[in-house]
C-alpha cells in the first residue's frame, strides 16, 4: 500500500453514509453566508466537531486539530437541512490519528440523504499540558 493510499478513504459511492455517525445538527439562518446559503466555515466547524469526538474515542484521551486535507465541498447547503457528520478511521499514528468525514444532508421533502461534503482531518492526542502524547493500541477504542 502507497502513503497515498494510506491517507486517502476510498471513494463514496455517495449512496449512503460511511462510518459512524459523529454529530447531528439542524443548518439555521445565523449560519448562511452573503448568498443565503450555509457558510462553508460553519459546516467545516461541525465536521471537526465530530471528528474530534470521534479521535478523542480512538486516542481515548483529549485531541487537537492539526490538519485537514482534501476537502471537497460538493453540494450546498441550505437552511432547515439536517445536518449529520459520519466519521470513518484512516489511519492510527504514534500520535496522531486521520479521520475520513462526511457530511450529509437530509433536505425538506426528501426521502435519501445527500452527500455535501468530505474530506480527512488529522488531530493529535495531547496530555493535560497540552503536549503530544502516544496512543495506547493495545487496547480497543471505546463506543460512544
Amino acid at each position: 500500500m502507497t502513503d497515498t493510499q494510506a491517507v486517502h478513504a476510498p471513494p463514496n459511492a455517495e449512496t449512503e453514509p460511511c462510518g459512524d455517525l459523529s454529530i447531528r445538527t439542524l443548518a439555521m439562518p445565523a449560519d448562511t453566508n452573503q448568498n443565503g446559503d450555509i457558510f462553508g466555515g460553519w459546516l467545516l466547524s461541525q465536521m471537526d466537531i465530530g471528528g474530534g469526538i470521534f479521535a478523542s474515542k480512538i486516542a481515548r484521551s483529549r485531541t487537537v486539530t492539526v490538519a485537514i486535507d482534501a476537502m471537497n465541498f460538493r453540494k450546498p447547503v441550505f437552511v432547515g437541512d439536517v445536518v449529520s457528520v459520519h466519521a470513518n478511521l484512516v489511519r492510527v499514528g504514534k500520535t496522531s490519528v486521520t479521520v475520513h468525514l462526511e457530511a450529509w444532508v437530509l433536505r425538506r421533502k426528501e426521502i435519501h440523504s445527500i452527500l455535501v461534503t468530505d474530506g480527512n482531518f488529522t488531530y493529535v492526542s495531547i496530555d493535560d499540558q497540552g503536549h503530544p502524547q502516544a496512543i495506547r493500541q493495545d487496547d480497543p477504542p471505546t463506543s460512544a
